[in-house]
């Protein structure tokens, strides 16, 4: 990794955008009305039956009016403007050729700008195409990640690979369609985790490589 001075300050957007996400994700299932399509009259946030897109609707599946709708868009805003954020400095801390700088920033954020659109009437097709381009930048990160030797974030980022898979495994073929509500959410969850743990790790180089500065000055 480079040993230049690093600005360290964008490390920090997308921890607190992830963490902003949950509590407004939280908030806004605990508003959601209720129903999901396995039980349309059930009062409530299903957490194991109701899809993550389920709190974007302006009703609920039981036809009551989602109150918990803009929670969930300006959870969903903050999150992935958060991670383009956090796509674009990536590159900063890692070797790399400026091919795979320009893959890892450019490819990262378009990805995230166009997943910001999943509330609207194209949703299949925006998760459809900003998860084919999200797998761009993923699998250029895991190169370096395994350049770099960082073998646990390499892995947990090929779990993250695996599940998304799964999710459009189910999705097409309808395969245990009914465990994938759930699913999604554990997805969703590794992914952000797995976000996490690169940006902690990004921070800790950059205090790292400014108090080995301050040592030698």
């Amino acid at each position: 990794m480079k040993r230049s001075l690093l600005n360290e300050k964008w490390t920090y957007i997308p921890i607190i955008g992830i963490a902003l996400f949950i509590i407004l994700y939280i908030v806004a299932a605990n508003l959601y009305p209720g129903g999901s399509n396995v039980n349309p009259m059930m009062k409530g946030f299903d957490w194991v039956n109701n899809y993550w897109c389920d709190l974007f609707a302006k009703n609920a599946k039981n036809g009551i009016p989602n109150s918990g709708r803009g929670f969930a868009l300006t959870g969903m805003i903050i999150l992935f403007s958060s991670i383009a954020v956090f796509w674009y400095y990536l590159p900063q801390f890692f070797h790399e050729r400026k091919l795979n700088t320009f893959i890892i920033r450019y490819t990262g954020s378009l990805a995230m700008f166009i997943l910001i659109f999943v509330f609207t009437q194209f949703h299949d097709g925006i998760i459809g195409i900003g998860s084919t381009i999200s797998a761009i930048p993923m699998a250029a990160t895991l190169n370096e990640l395994k350049k770099h030797r960082l073998k646990v974030l390499y892995y947990l980022g090929w779990l993250c690979i695996f599940l998304i898979l799964l999710n459009f495994a189910i999705y097409i073929t309808n395969w245990s369609i009914t465990f994938l509500p759930l699913i999604q959410k554990i997805t969703l969850l590794l992914f952000l985790v797995w976000i996490a743990l690169i940006d902690i790790k990004c921070l800790l180089i950059s205090r790292n490589m400014r108090m080995a500065q301050t040592t030698h000055r």
